[in-house]
């Protein structure tokens, strides 16, 4: 009796285990997670880019549903997401804030310069001391913010036109409402 229940026991680990992974393959691979969903953006204060006036803050937020990008003139795919936040600047929907990553101020002011500012205000974190403190991954990335300066989504990767129409444009509409 017992042999032919340890005939069937490979039977069942395996049943186990495809409905764990099975479960686990319903999860979207591209949602990371952010433990500053609700949570008020980090203080900051950035130094600006080559020939601005000044920098970016997180006050400089206050008061408006913002998206914040982070983006860096090394980065393939920010130069494949620029164009998407050139369209969405021009929609003067929301307004875009850029912390340029990693990169020197020349190098962030000349890239900007070649490609076109979808920026409000941009700052430069070149040591990643805001990376770290909002847990970026990579560049880019980006998070929506609302009036009273809490992160209230995180959108890691480019965004794309089915980003935006499906996702942040319906978000900002409702963070708008409230």
């Amino acid at each position: 009796m017992m042999g032919r229940w340890l005939a069937f026991l490979p039977l069942v680990l395996f049943a186990v285990l495809a409905v764990y992974f099975g479960m686990g393959l319903r999860e979207d691979p591209g949602a990371i997670p952010s433990q500053l969903i609700d949570e008020p953006l980090p203080a900051f204060e950035l130094a600006p880019i080559a020939g601005a006036e000044a920098g970016l803050a997180n006050s400089d937020l206050a008061g408006q549903v913002s998206l914040l990008n982070v983006f860096g003139s090394w980065c393939p795919p920010c130069a494949i997401e620029h164009p998407m936040l050139m369209q969405i600047a021009r929609s003067g929907i929301v307004p875009i804030y850029g912390i340029d990553w990693r990169d020197t101020p020349e190098a962030g002011a000349a890239w900007l310069e070649r490609h076109g500012n979808p920026y409000t205000a941009v700052g430069l974190d070149p040591d990643s001391h805001l990376a770290i403190d909002l847990g970026i991954t990579g560049a880019p990335e980006s998070f929506l913010v609302d009036r009273d300066g809490r992160v209230r989504y995180r959108h890691v990767g480019i965004i794309t036109d089915t980003d935006w129409t499906q996702t942040l444009l319906p978000l900002i509409r409702e963070l708008e409402a409230e």
